[in-house]
């Protein structure tokens, strides 16, 4: 928007919070309703979203600032007089469904609100103390060469908690069994999983980890999504039955052969890992639907301990935005995808719609039923991921930008690379030690994932 425009530049949100006009954003949702009625012409789109964009820098100067529902009504103006009737009814309708859904998730909030508040505070607290909550102040960190630094306090951080919730598990023996380390995409579950080993061990506790990714059905075996790709991440890609059947077993101290899955053939072979729990052990789980309940229905409450990871990291930008936790998991997940499963970081990007959408449904919920939660975000990982990342941002931009059915990664990259794009990129990543939770993802861990 030109300069004429005044405060018409922002907006003011539906919660009050006063935020920048994104252009891209009308075009997104003129184009998707353009789509649903046969479009394929984000162009057109764009240049309806342009006309917009002046017509309200006209109407708000001298310190106005436009709603989202203004801008909306502009919209739908805009739509009409240039004789995309259709589209407009679409835009209508779409509207019309989007204002249910805040309806609902208003009327729900109560119920389904499963953000942990105290530790966010917590988190931000801990991030403000070490002066990295905002990008500006970690372009400085690195700046003044107090990078190595800020790696070292945020794995102590993340070892100190990880400690703490295998204290709380052995509070409660001899009558827990299982240990069940859960948590969405990318979270950083398996090393979470062999540090509370690390840790129980050093307390004089044996412990047997069991790995739920050899569950998998063979691929073929697997869901499909709308574009044909398979879905790892629906619970149901997994055999919940056996999972059940050999965690009773081993519970009454029987011997069981697990499977074995190979990512890069997407089979699996039955029969092939032995083990067994003796009585002075703890069974340990480390699993992406750890919480959902059909993974361990045959196991009473009492002999569970859940532990629930996330990467609640609290950094902002200069409009004071926060990064958004999934998309800090899905730079993780492009880097490891790329080495672990032979996948290019954009399919990866293409591939975390039902990602998000197997967390809204199977893991979110269960939340509230965690015992214990730990934080798994680094607030060092974001230059290094810029580093490995960034120049897919900008082409994953171009290659979906008019592809109706491929907005939703559209717009991830776009807001990841608008994140990615003032931050300092590190390259030398050789001071993040070989046991960090980041090894994970980046390689050259001393951990066997």
């Amino acid at each position: 928007m030109n300069t004429s425009a005044g405060s018409a530049r922002m907006v003011i949100k539906r919660d009050g919070n006063i935020v920048p006009f994104d252009r891209e954003r009308i075009a997104t949702a003129i184009f998707k309703a353009a789509a649903s009625v046969g479009g394929t012409n984000r162009s057109i789109a764009e240049s309806l979203a342009e006309e917009v964009e002046r017509r309200m820098g006209a109407m708000y100067t001298k310190g106005a600032i436009p709603s989202v529902e203004d801008i909306q009504d502009t919209v739908e103006e805009t739509l009409i007089e240039n004789d995309h009737v259709q589209t407009s009814r679409a835009y209508i309708i779409y509207r019309h469904e989007r204002a249910q859904a805040r309806a609902a998730r208003i009327d729900k909030f109560e119920a389904t609100d499963n953000i942990p508040y105290k530790k966010i505070y917590e988190v931000l607290r801990w991030n403000m103390a070490h002066e990295c909550e905002t990008v500006e102040g970690l372009n400085t960190i690195i700046a003044e060469g107090k990078f190595p630094d800020l790696i070292h306090a945020s794995n102590e951080r993340y070892h100190n908690e990880v400690v703490r919730g295998a204290e709380k598990i052995i509070e409660r023996l001899p009558e827990v069994r299982i240990a069940i380390i859960a948590g969405p995409s990318s979270s950083g579950k398996t090393t979470t999983t062999i540090k509370v080993g690390e840790a129980l061990k050093k307390a004089g506790r044996e412990l047997v980890a069991i790995n739920i990714d050899h569950y998998f059905f063979d691929l073929e075996m697997h869901p499909k999504d709308e574009f044909g790709d398979y879905d790892y991440e629906t619970p149901q890609a997994l055999d919940l039955e056996l999972i059940n059947q050999h965690l009773v077993a081993l519970l009454e101290g029987k011997t069981i052969k697990t499977p074995h899955y190979d990512f890069k053939t997407g089979t699996r072979k039955l029969d092939v890992h032995e083990m067994s729990l003796a009585p002075n052990q703890i069974l340990l789980i480390d699993s992406l639907h750890g919480l959902y309940g059909d993974m361990t229905r045959d196991i009473p409450a009492a002999k569970k301990f859940r532990l629930y990871i996330e990467t609640l990291g609290q950094l902002r930008d200069e409009h004071d935005t926060f990064m958004r936790w999934a998309d800090n998991r899905l730079l993780r997940r492009m880097i490891r995808d790329s080495w672990h499963r032979n996948l290019q970081p954009i399919q990866t990007l293409t591939h975390w719609h039902y990602v998000r959408r197997s967390e809204l449904k199977n893991i979110i919920p269960f939340i509230g039923t965690a015992d214990y939660l730990v934080n798994s975000a680094l607030p060092y990982e974001l230059p290094i991921h810029k580093h490995k990342l960034f120049r897919f941002f900008p082409q994953a931009m171009e290659q979906f930008r008019n592809e109706p059915k491929r907005q939703d990664a559209f717009i991830r990259a776009k807001r990841v690379f608008e994140l990615l794009n003032p931050i300092t990129a590190v390259e030398d990543d050789s001071v993040v030690p070989r046991d960090a939770l980041l090894r994970e993802f980046i390689g050259g861990s001393v951990y066997t994932y």
